[in-house]
């Protein structure tokens, strides 16, 4: 087999298990959480290193930002052998009881966003996998850290949702806001129709730094790291216990 056309990789050269930050920046600092790890390809924004943890394959590969980004990567990875997704990013917050700086982790998500839709029919629901959703729950009780756990929102247009918006990012995200949704981020709702589809396991755990209702409230940039840190140990701690089953 040629090396996919995107990603640049060969079979054999990731683990079962895949962490997909959107951040090509953030490869290297998830990789350096593991007890190894090898830059094994760097195309476009896809960054990919392998490596081990706690004796066990896996790999990180950054997408890029959105939908049509991430579904390149996952249908290629696939390809090349991996069977467990799982996105460590940072989402906005939408409602008010939670605070800036906080670990969110995805059980569905509302799909707003128009790859999944090339896909799939929008009554095909965005769903995490339960194994995936139960290794990062219980991965975070283990280390002490309190999610907050539900549904998400995915959607392509950051400049019409988000505190940085240039028109009513509010009015847009009323319905969402009283259907309790906990965030918004870009890419979790492609991930969980298609890690279904392709009989993967796909999994959201996010660092919850901005917030929709209190954009004033803004966390410092090492008070991000840190959220990112201790979402990557529940990941790479839920790796393991997917290993396993």
């Amino acid at each position: 087999m040629e090396r996919q056309h995107h990603i640049q990789l060969l079979p054999g050269e990731v683990g079962e298990t895949v962490f997909l930050p959107g951040d090509p920046g953030r490869a290297k600092f998830i990789a350096d959480h593991f007890d190894d790890a090898e830059l094994v390809a760097h195309n476009r924004q896809y960054i990919t290193y392998t490596g081990t943890y706690q004796g066990i394959r896996v790999s990180v590969t950054s997408t890029g930002i959105g939908c049509p980004a991430l579904a390149i990567a996952m249908e290629e990875l696939i390809k090349v052998g991996a069977k467990n997704f799982i996105r460590i990013g940072t989402c906005g917050i939408l409602q008010e009881h939670i605070p800036p700086a906080s670990i969110i982790i995805a059980t569905a998500a509302v799909r707003g966003d128009g790859t999944s839709r090339e896909y799939f029919p929008l009554e095909y629901p965005a769903v995490a996998d339960f194994d995936t959703l139960e290794a990062l729950i219980g991965a975070a009780d283990k280390r002490g850290i309190k999610p907050f756990v539900g549904i998400i929102r995915s959607h392509d247009a950051f400049y019409m949702e988000s505190v940085l918006a240039r028109g009513d990012y509010l009015a847009r995200d009323k319905p969402w806001i009283e259907s309790n949704v906990l965030a918004v981020e870009n890419e979790s709702s492609t991930l969980f129709t298609l890690a279904t589809v392709r009989k993967c396991r796909g999994g959201t755990i996010l660092a919850a730094g901005g917030h929709h209702l209190f954009p004033d409230k803004v966390i410092w940039a090492d008070e991000l790291k840190e959220l990112l840190h201790q979402a990557t140990l529940c990941a790479l701690d839920a790796a393991v216990t997917l290993s396993k089953l």
